[in-house]
C-alpha cells in the first residue's frame, strides 16, 4: 500500500464515521455574581446539561456545582514569623546568636540577641595568661568555673587562694567556704559525708558492743570451766585425803640353828 492509497483510505473511514454518529446535544449554563465594596463578596454557580440520544434511548445528565468567596481577610492564616539571624562576626569573640519567633492566629513575634559565652572567654583568658608566663593567674581564672574547682580539690592540689597554694591555699578555702564557686554543691556533698560517717561509725560501735558481748561470753564460758575444774580437783583431793593406807608391821626374823 503506497502512500497515496493510505491517506485516501483514511479520509473515507473519517466521512462514514462523520455522517453515522448522531449528534450530542448539550446545554451549559454559568451564573456569577460580583458585588464590589468595603469587602469583596464572589459567589456564583455552575450548572451543565448533558442529553446523549443514542438508538432511540436519551440520556441527561445535570451537573450543579455553586461557589461563595468572601475576601474579607476571615479565615486566612497570617503570614509565619521568621526568626532573625544572628552572627559572631568573628571567632575571637566569645558570644553566640539567640532567635527565636511565635505565631498565633492574629498576630506573629520575632526577636533575638547575642549571649556571652563565659567558659570560651575563660579558656581563652587563662591561654593569654599562660603565654604570659602567668601561670598561677592561669590557673586562678580556670578555678573561677565550679567544675574545675571541684577537680582541682578532688585531685589533691587545691586552686590557689590569695597568692597562697598547696596547703595553704587548702586551709584559707576551708576557713572561707563560702567563696568557693562551688559553695551549694559542696554543701551536698559535706552532708552527704556527714551522714556516711554517722553511718559508719554507728557500725562500728555497733561491731564493737558485739565484739565486747562475744569476748564477755568467751570469758564468762572459760571461768565457767575453770571453776568446774578447780570443783573437780578439789573433789579429787579431798577422796585421796579419805584414804585409810594399811601399812604391815615389820617381820619378825626367826633365828634357826
Amino acid at each position: 500500500m503506497n502512500f497515496l492509497t493510505r491517506n485516501l483510505l483514511i479520509l473515507t473511514t473519517l466521512i462514514l464515521v462523520s455522517v453515522w454518529s448522531k449528534p450530542v446535544l448539550s446545554d451549559d449554563t454559568n451564573t456569577q455574581t460580583n458585588t464590589s465594596g468595603s469587602n469583596t463578596n464572589i459567589t456564583g454557580g455552575y450548572e451543565s446539561t448533558t442529553t446523549n440520544n443514542n438508538d432511540g434511548q436519551t440520556n441527561t445528565t445535570t451537573s450543579t456545582t455553586t461557589n461563595s468567596t468572601t475576601s474579607n481577610g476571615a479565615g486566612i492564616p497570617p503570614p509565619s514569623a521568621n526568626s532573625p539571624s544572628y552572627s559572631s562576626m568573628s571567632q575571637d569573640v566569645c558570644s553566640m546568636g539567640v532567635s527565636g519567633s511565635l505565631s498565633t492566629g492574629i498576630v506573629g513575634f520575632s526577636g533575638g540577641k547575642h549571649v556571652v559565652d563565659e567558659n570560651c572567654e575563660r579558656i581563652k583568658l587563662a591561654k593569654v595568661l599562660q603565654d604570659f608566663g602567668m601561670k598561677v593567674a592561669s590557673v586562678a581564672v580556670l578555678c573561677q568555673d565550679a567544675r574545675v574547682h571541684a577537680a582541682m580539690q578532688s585531685a589533691g592540689t587545691p586552686c590557689p587562694f590569695n597568692g597562697k597554694i598547696g596547703a595553704e591555699a587548702q586551709a584559707l578555702w576551708d576557713k572561707y567556704p563560702e567563696l568557693r564557686p562551688d559553695y551549694e554543691q559542696h554543701l551536698a556533698n559535706q552532708e552527704v559525708i556527714k551522714r556516711v560517717d554517722a553511718e559508719l561509725l554507728a557500725q562500728q560501735l555497733k561491731e564493737a558492743e558485739e565484739e565486747a558481748a562475744r569476748v564477755a561470753a568467751e570469758e564468762a564460758r572459760q571461768a565457767e570451766i575453770e571453776a568446774r575444774r578447780a570443783e573437780e580437783e578439789a573433789k579429787l583431793n579431798e577422796e585421796l585425803n579419805n584414804i585409810v593406807i594399811h601399812v604391815d608391821p615389820e617381820p619378825t626374823i626367826v633365828e634357826r640353828d
